[in-house]
């Protein structure tokens, strides 16, 4: 589908990544022990587990920016255990110290954002899947980013403000539309959708495919990605979907990479609304990574 946020300044997404970054990292900064080890909504993932998975995967970015060698070392290595490596490496990076984890992650971070600002514009990197060139790789780590921490949040019972930085993981949701079809072994269908989503603050529309499109995907775009990202079951989301294709593509959409994930159960701990500040994401009276499945 055409994509309206690739006018967007490239720095803006290396900027975004960096906040995104920042908001989380304050979620856990000065957490007690005990809370570093609180369940998330991911079935055996703690609060630690979450920033470790982090950790690993901007560590792997890292690697495929400014040492292919090593990064080959990283895929020989997951691919001795292609269905536990993403769980091995989270495990492993959680049985730290949370203060050490926390450091090690603030490092790496910082690291990654140099070298995404300063990886040549059009060179592909390699990745799990089909190389990435640095601005899809930070799009494709904000929407981890922000996923993870959606799961931080929730173990914490924190809502977080929503912002323009979703418009990052929406683009990703509406362009990875055909794969959540082929990772499932089904057609994808004809034409392109229209999508609307409500912004974060209420009065601008973020609109994908062209307007007369018969199949339409409407509402706010936290609901959407929080749809994409299996953070949320689609009965607990205001999400409306015109025509038989789009009402499927609703059922099995996901924006990450890899197999498709079981996603949440109905309400799953959510109630409707939870985990965004009231009224946020509507109108007023609206790449890829394997771990975000989770």
């Amino acid at each position: 589908m055409p994509d309206p946020s690739a006018v967007d300044d490239v720095v803006a997404v290396f900027t975004d990544l960096c906040e995104e970054g920042r908001e989380l990292d304050a979620l856990v900064e000065g957490l007690p022990a005990p809370d570093w080890a609180r369940p998330t909504p991911a079935p055996g993932w703690t609060v630690a587990h979450q920033i470790a998975h982090l950790h690993w995967t901007d560590r792997a970015s890292l690697l495929s920016l400014t040492n292919a060698t090593g990064f080959g070392v990283m895929v020989e290595e997951a691919l001795k255990a292609p269905d536990s490596f993403v769980d091995d490496g989270a495990r492993e990076g959680a049985a730290l110290p949370p203060a050490e984890l926390l450091a090690r992650w603030r490092d790496t971070r910082d690291a990654l954002a140099q070298a995404l600002a300063t990886a040549s514009p059009d060179t592909r990197f390699p990745w799990y899947g089909p190389p990435m060139k640095a601005a899809s790789m930070a799009s494709a780590r904000l929407m981890e980013t922000w996923a993870h921490g959606q799961d931080v949040a929730d173990a914490l019972g924190v809502r977080r403000t929503p912002t323009v930085r979703l418009r990052h993981v929406a683009r990703i949701g509406v362009r990875a539309r055909d794969y959540a079809y082929a990772v499932r072994g089904l057609p994808a269908p004809d034409g392109e959708f229209r999508v609307e989503l409500t912004a974060p603050d209420g009065a601008e529309v973020w609109a994908y495919g062209p307007p007369q499109a018969p199949q339409r995907i409407t509402g706010p775009a936290l609901d959407f990605c929080l749809l994409v990202t299996q953070r949320a079951h689609r009965a607990d989301l205001d999400l409306t979907a015109t025509g038989p294709d789009a009402d499927r593509w609703l059922g099995i959409a996901q924006a990450f990479a890899g197999p498709a994930g079981a996603g949440r159960e109905p309400g799953a701990g959510r109630e409707p609304g939870a985990g965004r500040e009231p009224g946020a994401g509507r109108e007023p009276e609206a790449g890829p990574d394997q771990g975000a499945g989770r």
